[in-house]
């Protein structure tokens, strides 16, 4: 009975429960949010090995095993591996501070192709001019300055104007693609080969030492340096601290004192000297030589990795090496069963969309409700 003494007929009254409900997980630990992972990987498979079956009657097994013997069954091919790993992983930490403090730099690929311009430049003008061990830190710094350029040219308008840092960085992609055209002209070996071919072969000037016969060593062991100072610097330092505290409110870190705009411009000039970083490394320890996409996609590449592994540089080990295994492995099995390339593609973004699905189940729960009727 209500307060005018009228009756409710709670007899027609029903009460309807969603058949689910979805509700944001307070806290899930990195074993958990890995077992998941796990579980989605796995499920990833089996639905590979249906379509593998329905599509191309391969036995799945076969077809898994080329994988892994595409990445692990010689020594060169490991090394092949590590080099592509510690490639992708270091673009990763650069684009990791800024999309940390969410600025969406979209730019890590003209970043480090600009890191690799200033890194051939040296190679080309002072290789004949320079002993190696002053050589190779000229051009570390170059490529570091031009990377940090690149990177603080849309911070600083971000800072002063307030522009779309997407566009912006993206657009800057295109501009250093044309900038290595441009200056490939002037370096075609030979001449109207549209290709400067592989620099300073004889004297190998600029040329990164090999260590222990192995040519890839140094890049792997420089990268591996760099994760574990990025993780420091990220979850340690003062200026790891406020890079977090922009990123989770402006409005915040401005009221604790936090200098945003210079925040912005220091973290985007590191941003981009690890793409310049990057950039050295794969001219001058990988391949020798430019090319307008020398890159080859890893800026892109980049932010998956960089997110898979929610910024922890640590984490994006495990989520680069997953990436490029699927990638070296998906070559393989095209090469060896002669196979549509798209076939492989289907298989590695089958397995790239439940890795990525698996995040909705980390950062949430479903609880389900039986569905019935309530009557008074």
């Amino acid at each position: 009975m209500n307060n005018n003494g009228t009756t409710i007929n709670k007899n027609a009254q029903q009460i309807h429960e969603p058949l689910f409900q979805v509700t944001k997980r307070a806290y899930t630990t990195w074993q958990k949010a890995w077992i998941i992972r796990a579980v989605a990987i796995a499920v990833a498979l089996v639905i590979c090995a249906v379509v593998i079956v329905l599509v191309t009657g391969l036995n799945p097994l076969n077809v898994y095993g080329t994988m892994f013997e595409g990445n692990f069954g010689t020594e060169r091919k490991i090394w092949n591996l590590l080099r592509e790993i510690a490639m992708l992983l270091c673009v990763s930490l650069a684009v990791t501070p800024a999309f940390k403090m969410k600025f969406w730099n979209i730019g890590a690929e003209g970043q480090s192709l600009i890191g690799a311009l200033a890194s051939v430049a040296c190679m080309i003008y002072l290789g004949d001019k320079l002993p190696n061990g002053v050589l190779i830190p000229v051009m570390l710094i170059s490529s570091v300055l031009a990377g940090a350029l690149w990177g603080l040219i849309p911070a600083y308008f971000k800072a002063k104007f307030n522009t779309n840092e997407t566009l912006f960085t993206l657009m800057m992609n295109y501009i250093a693609m044309q900038l290595v055209a441009f200056c490939i002209v002037f370096w075609e070996n030979p001449k109207n080969s549209n290709n400067v071919g592989v620099i300073n072969s004889s004297s190998k000037s600029g040329w990164l030492p090999v260590i222990g016969d192995q040519k890839y060593l140094l890049p792997v062991l420089i990268v591996a340096l760099l994760t574990a100072v990025m993780f420091i610097y990220l979850r340690y330092s003062k200026q790891g601290y406020e890079i977090s505290v922009v990123g989770e409110s402006q409005n915040t870190a401005k009221y604790v004192g936090i200098n945003v705009k210079k925040v912005v411009l220091r973290t985007m000039a590191i941003s981009g000297a690890i793409c310049g970083i990057a950039g050295f490394l794969i001219t001058s320890g990988v391949d020798h030589s430019i090319r307008s996409d020398t890159i080859g996609g890893l800026g892109f590449t980049a932010i998956m990795v960089s997110w898979l592994a929610k910024f922890n540089p640590i984490y994006m080990v495990l989520s680069s090496f997953l990436i490029v295994f699927l990638e070296i492995g998906a070559s393989s099995i095209a090469t060896d069963f002669k196979l549509n390339e798209s076939i492989a593609d289907v298989l590695t973004g089958i397995i790239l969309f439940f890795i990525i699905g698996s995040e909705f189940f980390i950062q949430y729960k479903l609880k389900f409700h039986k569905r019935d009727k309530k009557e008074a």
